[in-house]
């Protein structure tokens, strides 16, 4: 993947930009990819909820 930086667009021309960029990918990336975002996912679920209210 190329060098990270932030996009500000319209929803619409950044679906189209992250389409474009997934289709550039291998499948081995895209699998790679696809498992971060699911640990991410796991990590979030099981996270400790903290309320400002005690």
């Amino acid at each position: 993947m190329g060098k990270v930086k932030l996009n500000h667009a319209p929803p619409t021309v950044m679906e189209a930009r992250y389409i474009e960029e997934t289709r550039q990918l291998t499948y081995q990336q895209r699998f790679e990819k696809l498992m971060a975002i699911i640990e991410l996912s796991c990590l979030l679920k099981s996270a400790k909820k903290y309320s400002k209210s005690k």
